[in-house]
């Protein structure tokens, strides 16, 4: 990709405000044509403004310097200069190219303010090296989108459980390997997956406290070298007033910029996320099939048309498209860890690949969770009178007659049933002693439903 061909360099002054690290970048990484999301470039831009406040109080560029490159910063910040990084993902795997990038791009906004020249390196990167950078910027940028994604899950939740409680006396069938099982309750189904979604916020909060602790302030690799001794904890507090997040160095600078294991364990952890929704949409793709040669429990919005070619079709479009950002996810994960096994010495070298999966997974989940509940689990039917009639005739309840008779015995007169297409309480009053009083209350799916109530 030529930097002179592409228009998107160009912001709406019409100025080309990176330099020339920027612009080798551009030639040397031509790969996918995809820069790294505007979200992680506005992180660079906070940690950019709160680096140059850092050291004006330590003494170590002067205040008008370092006002204007903190007012760059957060220009950067707020999505003002989005189209002048235009460097490839695909780059060195520290990510020095969209560092430099940030820093040429404020180097060049501050000096235009100042009316002489501020430096990309000696000004805007003071204190601070790539290698510590980029993995500050992955943990803040993770834990901003992290927020977006546990408030929508928590929506999803208590969704979830308020139409459980709305059909907590549905009585349905239970199914097991696809086949049936003894009855539950609709509202036991939902709070289950609801359960998922509270297990998985929990997880999701445990790794939040290792995503604040940040790398910044090792430098290069880790000693802090050309750094103040103070500047990586005023940094991280500086930084954590800019972003309202209780951020702090990492105990070990080595460790933060030599491995990546938190953003693996998030990874990891979105995974169980996407898994956990996966489950959800594929239980209603299956309640919904039909209608008529399907299971039928559920009707699902009818969103759209669902075919091409036969009239009057209408498909599970909700679960359908969350299901495959639920996949897109796993897959993501699978690449991060990938990444992050490349730590070799004293630095990650992936780090680009996995800020960017990263944001791609925290995105993806957030709005399969949004689409799941705003347009599936909040609107969806049920059609009782099928899941009564199913309910009903389902062999299973034979269970309940164990303890009396014994398996063998309950065995047999399931199996008579589904042979003869006959009902349960019929060959039941026919191959036992039982009275019909006592069957119909043995084997009435409610009371198999809650057993203990």
């Amino acid at each position: 990709m030529s930097v002179d061909k592409n228009a998107d360099s160009i912001d709406h002054t019409g100025d080309i405000l990176y330099g020339e690290q920027t612009r080798l970048a551009c030639d040397n990484f031509s790969i996918s044509g995809q820069p790294l999301p505007c979200e992680f470039i506005h992180v660079l831009g906070l940690i950019k403004a709160a680096a140059a406040e850092v050291n004006a109080s330590l003494g170590l560029l002067p205040q008008d310097t370092a006002a204007a490159i903190s007012q760059a910063g957060l220009e950067v910040a707020a999505g003002r200069h989005d189209k002048q990084f235009p460097v490839d993902m695909f780059q060195t795997g520290s990510g020095t190219s969209t560092n430099m990038n940030a820093n040429e791009v404020i180097a060049k906004l501050a000096s235009r303010q100042l009316a002489r020249k501020v430096h990309p390196n000696d000004d805007v990167n003071r204190c601070q090296s790539s290698n510590d950078v980029i993995p500050t910027a992955i943990h803040v940028c993770a834990i901003q989108q992290l927020y977006l994604l546990q408030q929508v899950l928590q929506e999803l939740r208590q969704s979830l459980l308020r139409r459980a409680d709305q059909f907590q006396d549905i009585v349905k069938t239970g199914r097991t390997h696809l086949m049936d099982a003894v009855p539950v309750t609709l509202g036991q189904e939902l709070a289950g997956w609801a359960a998922q979604l509270e297990t998985d916020l929990a997880r999701l909060a445990d790794v939040r406290q290792r995503l604040l602790q940040i790398a910044q302030g090792g430098t290069a690799v880790g000693t802090g070298l050309n750094a103040h001794p103070d500047f990586a904890d005023q940094f991280a507090y500086t930084l954590g007033q800019h972003t309202g997040l209780a951020l702090r160095s990492a105990p070990n600078l080595f460790a933060a910029i030599g491995a990546q294991d938190t953003a693996l364990e998030l990874s990891s952890q979105l995974k169980v996320v996407a898994t956990s929704l996966l489950k959800i949409a594929t239980d209603l793709r299956w309640m919904n099939s039909g209608p008529v040669a399907g299971l039928g429990e559920i009707r699902l919005p009818e969103l759209q048309h669902g075919s091409s070619i036969m009239p009057g079709k209408v498909n599970p479009v909700i679960p359908e498209a969350a299901g495959m950002a639920c996949v897109q996810v796993i897959g993501l994960d699978a690449a991060i860890t990938m990444a992050v096994q490349d730590n070799r010495f004293q630095l990650a070298t992936m780090l680009p690949l996995i800020a960017n999966n990263l944001i791609q997974q925290l995105k993806l989940l957030t709005g399969a969770a949004l689409s799941l509940d705003a347009k599936a689990v909040q609107l969806f039917e049920i059609d009782e009178d099928r899941l009564d009639w199913l309910s009903q005739r389902n062999a299973m309840l034979v269970t309940a007659l164990n303890s009396i008779i014994g398996y063998e015995k309950a065995a047999t007169i399931a199996k008579t049933a589904m042979q003869q297409n006959r009902s349960l309480l019929e060959v039941a009053l026919e191959q036992s002693d039982l009275e019909k009083d006592e069957l119909e209350q043995l084997l009435d799916p409610a009371r198999l439903a809650k057993p203990h109530e």
